[in-house]
């Protein structure tokens, strides 16, 4: 049977990654399925490298793939700090096309404070656009790493900004043309600056919430959206999930485009929203800090005993929380 686009099969890549898994008393954290990134033990500190390609994008490739990867090593409580890249082009690519993705993933390290090491470049047979697959480093000198599962039963899941922030951008970009005819030019823009405002990245969050030490877990939710990263959370901590969906903050602009193109928000990839796991007695000044920080943030749920299941409270009624191994955005794609 053949595989369609999106995530593997939990189980599946369990039995993949299994083939891959080798014991070794430096690794703290290997290949696991909802796990952002490796650790490493190195010296006094961790070494935690995370890799991750750009695929649903056309444009600011660079942006995307030092963001992207900088919150998958932040929401280990690592800053990032050096980015290796391997871009690969359709063939027929203009020079300047090239040149302007290397000028901007220059830009973007500058302003995270990253260095790029390298990578390879290559034209490949094949592709209708530029891919760039990126992975990202970072060290914790002292102190802990944290994981996707590290949640707890009895933690409350709160969550930072709205769903679908990456998704809302996506689509503006990628229907600008039926958007601008059915929500004016300035909803389009404003749809477009998703991006960058209220932004893709989680590192500020990820790195005060880890500096805290009110947390028990992180992770960052990317394809499958929320749903997926909730789910994907609880899993890999091996506890039962309640999400409170009347709490889900959904921005207006994501809202709008959803019911335009026959998206559900709750699938739609989510870049720019962290997920943490927090005790009860933390959750306020927890709260506070990511005020201070400048920062929205609420609770949306609550981790439950495993055979409680995944589930939704709408409206006072409880039912299962969707699965997406196909994130919404490649609906529009087909």
């Amino acid at each position: 049977m053949g595989l369609k686009e999106g995530k593997l099969d939990p189980e599946f890549l369990s039995e993949l990654l299994e083939i891959l898994r080798r014991p070794d008393g430096r690794v703290e954290v290997g290949p696991e399925p909802g796990v952002d990134a490796a650790v490493v033990k190195l010296g006094d500190g961790y070494l935690v490298a995370a890799s991750d390609p750009i695929t649903f994008v056309t444009e600011e490739l660079g942006y995307y793939a030092i963001v992207v990867n900088a919150n998958d090593v932040a929401v280990m409580g690592a800053r990032p700090e050096f980015f290796l890249g391997t871009l690969l082009l359709p063939p027929g690519i203009d020079e300047a096309e090239v040149e302007g993705i290397f000028r901007d993933l220059a830009s973007e390290a500058r302003k995270m404070g990253v260095l790029l090491l390298g990578g390879h470049t290559e034209v490949t047979p094949g592709i209708g656009r530029p891919i760039i697959m990126g992975t990202m480093l970072g060290y914790i000198e002292s102190g802990r790493y944290y994981t996707s599962g590290g949640a707890r039963r009895g933690d409350y899941l709160i969550m930072t900004k709205g769903i679908a922030i990456e998704g809302t951008s996506i689509i503006a970009r990628e229907r600008r043309e039926e958007i601008e005819r059915s929500l004016g030019r300035e909803f389009l823009e404003r749809a477009v600056r998703f991006n960058r405002d209220p932004g893709i990245s989680v590192v500020k969050e990820a790195l005060a919430a880890a500096r805290s030490g009110l947390v028990n877990a992180m992770h960052d939710i990317t394809e499958g959206g929320f749903a997926m990263g909730a789910r994907e959370m609880a899993m890999a901590s091996g506890v039962g999930l309640l999400v409170y969906g009347d709490e889900l903050p959904v921005y207006g602009e994501t809202r709008r485009l959803c019911e335009l193109f026959g998206l559900d928000p709750l699938g739609l990839i989510g870049s720019g929203s962290l997920l943490l796991s927090v005790p009860p007695k933390n959750v306020k000044d927890l709260l506070a800090i990511l005020r201070k920080e400048g920062i929205e943030a609420r609770v949306v749920g609550e981790f439950r005993k495993e055979d409680f299941g995944f589930m939704i409270r709408r409206g006072g009624e409880i039912s299962p929380l969707p699965a997406y191994p196909q994130d919404e955005i490649t609906k529009l794609f087909q």
